[in-house]
Order: C-alpha cells, then sequence, then structure tokens
C-alpha cells in the first residue's frame, strides 16, 4: 500500500516576503500546515468537522531544510506525503518547488490531542 501524497499549488503573496523581496522564513510552516489541510479535505475530511468531534492535532516537531529562496508571486508546487503513522501521531514530509527547482523540504510530527491536550487514539476513519 502507498502512503497518501497530495500536491497543491499556489502563489506567493506580498505579505508573505521579508524587505528583500524572499519569502520570510516563518511562512514555510504556514505552507506545510495548508498543505496538510487540503490532503485532508481532499481525502474527505474537514478539520473543522474533526475539531467538532473533539480531534485535534498539535505539531510537536518541525524541521525545514532552505534549498533555494521564494519571491513574492513565483508559483510553488507543494508535495506533502504522509510517512507514517502511529496510533496517535502521524509524520508528514514536504517538497516545495518552483517549477523543478526545490525551494525547501521538510518533516513534522502532529500528536492526536482531546480539548485537554490529553493524547488520544487516531480514529479509524482517518487510519491510513
Amino acid at each position: 500500500m502507498s502512503l497518501p501524497e497530495h500536491t497543491i499549488t499556489f502563489r506567493v503573496r506580498y505579505p508573505e516576503v521579508d524587505s528583500m523581496g524572499y519569502v520570510h522564513h516563518s511562512r514555510y510552516l504556514q505552507y506545510f500546515e495548508l498543505g496538510r489541510v487540503e490532503m485532508l479535505r481532499h481525502n474527505g475530511h474537514s478539520y473543522v468537522d474533526l475539531e467538532k468531534r473533539g480531534i485535534l492535532f498539535v505539531v510537536i516537531k518541525a524541521e525545514i531544510r532552505f534549498r533555494a529562496p521564494a519571491r513574492y508571486d513565483d508559483e510553488l508546487a507543494l508535495q506533502t506525503r504522509l510517512a507514517r503513522q502511529t496510533h496517535v501521531k502521524y509524520e508528514h514530509t514536504y517538497i516545495l518547488k518552483r517549477g523543478d527547482t526545490v525551494v525547501a523540504e521538510g518533516s513534522t510530527t502532529i500528536a492526536c490531542v482531546n480539548r485537554a491536550g490529553e493524547l488520544q487514539k487516531i480514529p479509524e476513519d482517518l487510519a491510513t
């Protein structure tokens, strides 16, 4: 069985760049979150609906490796891949590209928690 992956494309918006015209480093984690949420939506789930059920995900680890700069109005493609799942966490990997150029690579680990912040098992309907 292959693990789920999903690709989205978007353009860099002006407020996402620093005074030098490059995408600010803090935006990359936001892009990764967008990739996770859109992959979830693509697979038939809404994060809003999960929150209503008391299913929350928190980032417990994040890593970014910057490879090349991105600038305002660049069209970027973000590939999000579920690399691993346990009974309480997901590990995702990301490849962000401008054309054939890799802009950044990264990974996150997110844990499933309840509203009190306690670990809980990932529901069966979200299991891979």
